[in-house]
């Protein structure tokens, strides 16, 4: 079982910046392909960005030049730079952790963490 916990949410105001945490319960970096996804009241989860194991990363458009994604094997966690808020970005920020990599597409496991609440606003 892999837990994954969110932390760094908070209220900030438009044009600021939040740095994002997610930090796994055991060593999966290295080989589980990382995400952050986002649901605001009333809509879907959307997908934020992802990370691969080696290090390669797609960004919805929407975050483009704002935000970006990294890791650290070492710490068993992954990050999410956020700059330049807008008010959009309010949402509920989770954690994916999907793998092993090595394994085909229909046998990668997902797991979540409980979420973070980002709000920009003035």
């Amino acid at each position: 079982q892999v837990q994954l916990v969110e932390s760094g949410g908070g209220l900030v105001q438009p044009g600021g910046s939040l740095r994002l945490s997610c930090a796994a319960s055991r060593s999966i970096f290295s080989r589980y392909a990382m995400g952050w996804y986002r649901q605001a009241p009333g809509k879907q989860r959307e997908l934020v960005a992802t990370i691969t194991g080696g290090g390669s990363t797609n960004y919805a458009d929407s975050v483009k030049g704002r935000f970006t994604i990294s890791r650290d094997n070492a710490k068993n966690t992954v990050y999410l730079q956020m700059n330049s808020l807008k008010p959009e970005d309010t949402a509920v920020y989770y954690c994916n952790a999907n793998g092993p990599e090595q394994v085909r597409y229909s046998l990668r496991r997902d797991y979540w963490g409980q979420g973070t609440q980002v709000t920009v606003s003035s």
